[in-house]
Parts: C-alpha cells; sequence; structure tokens
C-alpha cells in the first residue's frame, strides 16, 4: 500500500468528521463542498496560486502537461488541487450552479502535500501521480460517502475502496471529488435526491446525458484531470457526447465492477471520462485487471497490452475500413443536426485515409429492445452490493431501499419495478433476453467479417441532448451493452450555436469493434481526434482571473 493510501487509511475518522461537520454531504440547494479549503478566494473569482514561474496553464490540462510542469518546476500538486478547489467553488453552487458534485473530498490538499513530499524525495510515484480525478458517486471510497445520489445513503462510508479506485490511489490519483448522477443509475437525465439536476455547461437548459452526467459535467468545465462513470446502457457515453468528452465503455471482462454501486449483473461496465483520447487510455492503463471480487474479469486476462497509450497513432485511420451503420441514423428534420456533425467526422476519417462503408443491420432494429437483462438482474446484485457494507451502513438489503421512498420519482419507479420481480434471474423472459444478446452479437459480428470493416461508426444519440425535465431520446448504446463489445465516444462537433448554447451542443461519435479492440478504437478515436480538434470549452465556466 502507498504512504499516500496509508495517510488516508490513519486520516479516516477525521475525514468523514470533515464530511459531516462541514455539510459537504448535500441534497439539492445545500452546499456540496468543503467551502474551508476551497477558499473566499473563488468566489471574489481568482483562481488560487499561480505556478511559480507562471507558465502551467490549467485550462485543459492533460496527465502529460502536469506531470511536464511538476518535473520543469512550474507546479506542485498543492498549487494544482488549489487551482481546481477554486473552480469548484466558482462553478459548481455559484454562477451557472452545475450541481455537478456530491462531495468534495475534505483532506485533498493534505493528499497533494503527501504526493510533493514523496515528489522532492523520489520523483513521480506512479502513472497518475498527483493527477485530480472525479468518481461517479457510486464509486465506493472508504474516507468520504458512496451515495448513488440517495439521500438515504448519504452517510453511508463503505469499509474499502472499489477495486478500480485502490488502483488510482496506488497510481498517485487525488480522489478530488465524487460526482453527482442519475440517483442509482437508474436513467439517463442526472437528477438526483442528493445533489439535483446537474446542467450542462455548453446549455444551461439541457441536462448532460446520463447517468454519469455529474462527471461529465465536472470534466467539460475542468474541475479535475480525469472522472470516471459506470455504464449499463449508455452512461458512461452520453455524459461524453453531450459533454465533448471522451468515454470508453469496455469490453465485457476488461474492468472490475466490484466495489460500485450496481444495476446488473450482465450490462453493468466502468470507464473513463476524459477531455482527450490519450488521457483515456492511460486512465485506462490503470484501470483494467484480474480481480477475484469480479470472476468476469477472468475473460480479461492476456487481453489488454503493456499500454493502451503506446498504442495510439496518429495516421491509425490510414487504410482504415470504418462501417457507417445507417440504421442508427434518424431521418426526420429533428435528427439533421447530428447527423451533419456525423457527417463532418465522416469526412475527416476519409481524408486520413479511412474507407468509408455503409450499410444496414436489420437485426438490430429487431433485437435492440429485447436484450435489456438489468431488470431482471438488478434486486441480485444490490442485494450483494448491500451485504458488504456491513453493520453500520444506512441500508441493509435492497427492499429496505425500495421501502424508504426517498428516490427522485423516475428512479422510485424503476426501483419499484425491480422489486416487483420475485426470483428475475429465473424468469423466463430474462432467460429469453440473455439469449438475444448472443443473438445480437452474432448478427454484428458477422455483419463486420462480411464487409471486412474494423469498427462501426455512429451517433451516441440520434437527437442532441434533451432540456432537462425531459427524458433522453433515440440513444444507441444498446449496439454495445447489448453485445458486450467494446465502444469510445468522442467528441464529432457542435450544433448551430444559439443564445442558450453559445459553441453550440456537443455531438458525440461513437466507435464499436470486436471484443478487447480497445488499443484499435482508441486509436481511430485518437487519429480523428487529432485531425479534427473538435472539442471546445463551454462559455459558462470560464478561466478564473489570476
Amino acid at each position: 500500500m502507498s504512504e499516500l493510501n496509508n495517510l488516508n487509511r490513519r486520516g479516516f475518522i477525521g475525514a468523514v468528521g470533515a464530511v459531516s461537520a462541514l455539510g459537504i454531504v448535500g441534497g439539492a440547494g445545500c452546499p456540496a463542498f468543503a467551502q474551508g479549503t476551497a477558499t473566499s478566494k473563488a468566489a471574489a473569482g481568482t483562481s488560487g496560486p499561480r505556478s511559480r514561474s507562471g507558465g502551467f496553464e490549467l485550462m485543459e490540462a492533460t496527465i502529460a502537461d502536469i506531470h511536464d510542469a511538476y518535473r520543469r518546476g512550474q507546479l506542485t500538486c498543492r498549487e494544482l488541487v488549489q487551482q481546481y478547489l477554486d473552480r469548484i467553488a466558482a462553478y459548481d453552487q455559484q454562477g451557472p450552479s452545475l450541481k455537478a458534485l456530491i462531495t468534495v473530498n475534505p483532506r485533498a490538499l493534505e493528499a497533494a502535500d503527501e504526493l510533493d513530499r514523496q515528489y522532492r524525495r523520489s520523483g513521480l510515484t506512479g502513472p497518475l501521480h498527483g493527477i485530480p480525478v472525479i468518481l461517479k458517486d457510486n464509486y465506493d471510497t472508504f474516507d468520504m460517502p458512496t451515495t448513488g445520489g440517495n439521500t438515504a445513503m448519504r452517510t453511508s462510508v463503505p469499509p474499502t475502496d472499489a477495486f478500480t479506485v485502490d488502483r488510482m490511489r496506488e497510481a498517485g490519483a487525488i480522489i478530488l471529488a465524487k460526482a453527482n448522477l442519475q440517483e442509482f443509475a437508474r436513467g439517463g437525465n442526472s437528477l438526483s435526491s442528493l445533489g439535483g439536476q446537474v446542467l450542462n455547461p455548453y446549455d444551461l437548459t439541457r441536462t448532460p446525458g446520463g447517468s454519469s452526467g455529474g462527471t461529465g459535467a465536472a470534466i467539460a468545465s475542468n474541475f479535475a484531470v480525469l472522472g470516471t462513470g459506470s455504464d449499463t446502457g449508455q452512461s458512461v457515453r452520453s455524459p461524453a457526447s453531450a459533454n465533448s468528452l471522451v468515454g470508453v465503455r469496455p469490453t465485457r471482462g476488461l474492468i472490475s465492477r466490484h466495489g460500485v454501486i450496481p444495476n446488473s449483473i450482465t450490462q453493468d461496465e466502468l470507464g473513463p471520462i476524459t477531455r482527450t483520447v490519450e488521457d483515456a487510455a492511460r486512465l485506462l492503463d490503470v484501470m483494467v485487471g484480474f480481480d477475484p471480487n469480479d470472476p468476469v474479469t477472468g475473460y480479461g486476462v492476456g487481453e489488454s497490452p503493456r499500454s493502451y497509450t503506446d498504442q495510439l497513432r496518429r495516421d491509425a485511420l490510414k487504410g482504415a475500413r470504418i462501417g457507417v451503420m445507417t440504421n442508427l441514423f434518424g431521418t426526420e428534420a429533428r435528427h439533421q443536426e447530428v447527423n451533419r456533425v456525423m457527417e463532418d467526422v465522416i469526412s475527416t476519417m476519409q481524408a486520413q485515409g479511412a474507407a468509408i462503408v455503409r450499410f444496414s443491420l436489420p437485426a438490430y432494429d429487431t433485437l435492440q429492445s429485447i436484450v435489456v437483462t438489468s431488470t431482471w438482474e438488478a434486486h441480485t446484485a444490490m442485494d450483494a452490493y448491500f451485504a458488504e457494507l456491513g453493520p453500520d451502513a444506512p441500508v441493509h438489503t435492497f427492499d429496505q431501499l425500495v421501502a424508504s421512498k426517498t428516490a427522485t420519482p423516475e428512479a422510485q419507479a424503476a426501483l419499484d419495478t425491480e422489486f416487483a420481480i420475485v426470483d428475475g434471474l429465473n424468469n423466463p423472459t430474462y432467460k429469453d433476453h440473455y439469449v438475444n444478446r448472443e443473438k445480437l452479437r452474432l448478427a454484428v459480428s458477422g455483419k463486420m467479417a462480411e464487409l471486412n470493416i474494423d469498427a462501426i461508426l455512429y451517433p451516441l444519440q440520434k437527437v442532441l441532448v434533451s432540456l432537462v425535465g425531459v427524458p433522453q431520446p433515440e440513444r444507441n448504446g444498446t449496439l454495445s451493452n447489448g453485445t458486450g463489445f467494446p465502444a469510445v465516444c468522442f467528441p464529432g462537433g457542435f450544433s448551430t450555436p444559439t443564445s442558450a448554447a453559445p459553441v453550440g451542443v456537443p455531438v458525440g461519435a461513437e466507435l464499436l469493434g470486436r471484443e478487447f479492440s480497445e488499443p484499435l478504437l482508441l486509436s481511430l478515436a485518437y487519429a480523428c481526434e487529432q485531425a479534427a480538434k473538435a472539442r471546445k470549452l463551454p462559455l459558462s465556466t470560464p478561466a478564473l482571473s489570476r
């Protein structure tokens, strides 16, 4: 265990006390961060300590930028963390009031100080040394509550970190905050009883997608370097699309789900949400690995490269064959903004040497609504999670949670539906859906082989992300969640600017490939990213003056 983890565990009681005393677990309209360390400077419009030589630029900083600044003596970890805390204080509950976060780590600066001491002794301690991360608040953290966005869970502090969180800390990351989400990840608008409605920083009248929308809004607004999400349907990729970010849903078995509040045994996956493909690859390098507490990760043994980052090539599109799946595009007027952006993506790929093969897959239209398994698996999965929280947990069973009636109406309706299913794993409809997943896998694999294509391209959502209060329609996440195949969503471009969306609304393009094809998908997305430079900053959360 690293010295930083030892420090965190020694300070456990103090940290939890700070969470309670500072009120940093709050519902809608309540403070969601510790004002003490985020400072009055942020409220006054300053951005915290300037790096010693003035050469470091915080906005859009990557892992490589930050590590280079550490090496050059332009930046300390404390300075970096303070600048992010200042942005959170200025924009999360004030200014545009994004409500992207539920909890800010009250010991983040202390952790940064320890990393600075380690750096002075021996340099970088790991691939994520001094890199602030925002976790979706369904990832277990031993030193902060893990709430799922639910008021009944506001004091639930798990006994251990999630497998992936432990790996991040061992790699030198700082867990800066826990992000708001669609409550218990039951839906796509990122509204919770504990954190309220997350807003899209590009258009404050719209949602940030979901269910990992708090992470998406936070990373788009430069509240941290890296973020994480969970994806039962499209919950990593929907916020990536809606916030001009990169989101990765991995192959089933590549990343452990243990220690994350579940929806499903079959459909749940975890993945990075970042501003660049390279940073997604760097975080993926840390998150993958076998975990005996999630035996499905046995499938992933030997399937990941030494480094996903090393696989990235600017010329990856040259000679690639990209299938454009036409029945994942809309044909009516409401689809035209997304279609225009996607045609620009296609043109970029062609200009970089890719061959485009347009095709339709009717089997998807037949099967996409009958491959869901999560509804029948939720009760079993949730009870297994609650059983590991220990006797002091505020909630002990799924039945107790449902009976508390504490969730938002949409989330409560989903929980009630799952509660009503008795012995779901033996339900005939569940078994039919499980078989249908294999039918879809065969249809997709067969078509890719028939056309000799490397990946399938489509928009994550056929229409622009929804206005607040409107359900998310016409999303295409089932191609990945219904097959277990990996998908990478990346910035495609923006809709026509409006007064509500001065730079436009982001549109995400998605690439799907065969099992364990993450190195290829990331490289293809990287090549497109480097050629198009499609990402733009949201205007609602500008750089703070110094």
